[in-house]
């Protein structure tokens, strides 16, 4: 079966360049599994934060509300725990004071004993220049790809 892709940040790979990456698992109330199990998630202005307690927090990020849900209705936007080992987010805490570091979430996803996880990416800032020429190059990868197609 594998894992299933819930969302992905598609938008975090034009913006930053990926340093390295990072797997959490997230606290979450049953509508929102179920919600997540729908495929009803956005995490394209999702954050994470590491507060002074030491606790990882993902902000921003849309799971809508299950619309089957009787009871304890969440609220879309609020923040989510994540679990995180404690040397992880003390590595984490380094590296995030050093400037134009960020964490964002890169996707959610099930693996296959059923758990939600979502994938960090400790990320650098692109400037304009750089989403340019990365934008080129895809371009010619593709342009590549299509004449190494119709030469067969």
């Amino acid at each position: 079966m594998g894992i299933k892709i819930v969302a992905k940040n598609k938008k975090a790979f034009h913006e930053y360049n990926i340093d390295a990456t990072y797997e959490a698992g997230m606290v979450l109330s049953g509508p929102e599994v179920k919600s997540l199990r729908a495929g009803r998630a956005n995490i394209r202005d999702g954050y994470v934060r590491i507060d002074a307690k030491g606790e990882a927090y993902m902000y921003n990020v849309h799971i809508a509300l299950y619309s089957f849900a009787t009871h304890n209705p969440n609220e879309p936007l609020r923040a989510r725990k994540l679990l995180l080992h404690q040397r992880e987010i003390k590595k984490l805490i380094g590296k995030l004071n050093e400037k134009g570091l960020a964490l964002i979430p890169l996707k959610i996803y099930f693996k296959e004993n059923g758990r939600a996880k979502v994938e960090l990416g400790l990320a650098r800032g692109k400037r304009q220049y750089d989403k340019r020429a990365t934008l080129k190059e895809q371009q010619s990868k593709r342009e590549i790809q299509r004449a190494m197609r119709h030469d067969r």
